[in-house]
């Protein structure tokens, strides 16, 4: 088995999908790995690396795509990237196939076998798979770090000569993997810390790392450790409620997302009126809209003497770690679908069957399905 490993395209993506560290476990396992010139530079992870882990440099992505029966990449590849594929070679990355339906159709002629990343079910077993929870931990720790460099308050309680400077209070809507990893980067850093989910189910787990669990009434858990979409009178509920606590922040971090859907409006323009001069909002929902009325996806702005921050891709702005966690996590199901270097495919399986977009010339995805009319 020949597996490819192409510098990413995307605009601003820095991270690469296989480190030396993953080459090595699959060239030692009797793998041959290619991969692109340059393709790990901007993540810390350089050529000589790679060639010392066993693998082989080749100066473009032709050259990889050409040649590998399977291309592991982070971003989704481009409908370029696809038609350099070899005819029925297999694809791992992530891809949101609902949301690029043209991608999905441009794999099936090709007979592209396809799994997404961002498809791997949310069971115990499947967690070394886990991409978008390894993803979300780096944007958690980092939107934080965000935040208190754009602030213009401290974010711990100081004793000094000139006073006592009292800590920020930091709320932060939405706890999922990213909001606990945010909640416990605040809290390290000596702020206080609230945080809301219409999950009641994590209350716990806000507490234990030393916040204070906001309590709407709104009660929305849907299937898959996700949230549900509101009804408009539980989104108009648990405004009402969080409003004082929005008004009282110096920064509010949001990361609510509904699979498939536009990222909920949990912050309204008359909310960012009523913050303080120089508060914060870092919207970690920006890609698919932001959960913040006035966001601006990929800009920070001044809306009200309160900055929006919607910055795009934050794991990309840690890739050393963030390719480290993903490469693992890459490794997990590539080895799971690949025995003695030998695709093998059970789709009586759950990871094996729910990951998988396409296969042998077919949409095999349920929801992709759906929103092809299939």
């Amino acid at each position: 088995m020949i597996i490819g490993v192409p510098k990413e395209s995307a605009a601003g993506e820095t991270r690469v999908a296989m480190i030396p560290e993953t080459v090595a476990k699959w060239t030692k396992g009797g793998a041959e790995v290619v991969v692109e010139k340059g393709a790990g530079a901007a993540a810390g992870y350089l050529d000589d690396m790679y060639t010392a882990a066993g693998a082989k440099i080749v100066d473009s992505a032709k050259h990889v795509l050409g040649q590998a029966d399977a291309v592991v990449k982070v971003q989704r590849p481009s409908l370029e990237e696809v038609a350099m594929m070899k005819d029925g070679a297999f694809l791992l990355s992530f891809v949101y196939p609902v949301q690029n339906l043209d991608l999905v159709k441009a794999l099936n002629p090709k007979k592209i076998t396809c799994y997404a990343m961002d498809a791997v079910p949310r069971i115990s077993r499947a967690q070394v798979m886990d991409a978008l929870s390894s993803m979300a931990t780096v944007a958690g720790y980092k939107a934080v770090l965000n935040a208190a460099t754009k602030s213009v308050r401290f974010f711990p309680m100081l004793t000094t000569a000139a006073g006592t400077i009292a800590p920020a209070k930091v709320v932060i809507l939405g706890v999922g993997v990213a909001g606990l990893q945010a909640i416990a980067t605040a809290r390290r850093l000596g702020a206080v810390v609230e945080a809301n989910d219409v999950r009641p189910a994590v209350k716990e787990q806000v507490e234990s790392l030393g916040a204070k669990f906001i309590d709407t009434g709104v009660r929305a858990e849907g299937t898959g450790g996700y949230a549900r979409e509101q009804t408009e009178e539980e989104k108009k509920m648990a405004q009402e409620v969080l409003a004082k606590h929005i008004a009282a922040a110096d920064v509010v971090i949001t990361t609510a997302l509904v699979p498939g859907k536009r990222a909920p409006i949990l912050v309204n323009a008359d909310h960012v009126k009523s913050m303080k001069p120089g508060s914060v909002i870092i919207d970690m929902a920006a890609e698919q809209g932001g959960n913040c009325e006035l966001t601006e996806p990929g800009l920070d702005v001044m809306k009200h003497d309160v900055l929006i921050s919607g910055q795009l891709n934050l794991p990309a702005t840690m890739p050393f770690h963030a390719s480290q966690m993903y490469s693992r996590n890459m490794h997990a199901l590539l080895s799971h679908l690949y025995k003695k270097n030998v695709l093998t495919l059970d789709f009586n399986e759950e990871v094996c069957r729910d990951a998988c977009i396409t296969h042998d010339g077919e949409v095999r995805h349920a929801a992709t399905k759906a929103a092809m009319g299939a």
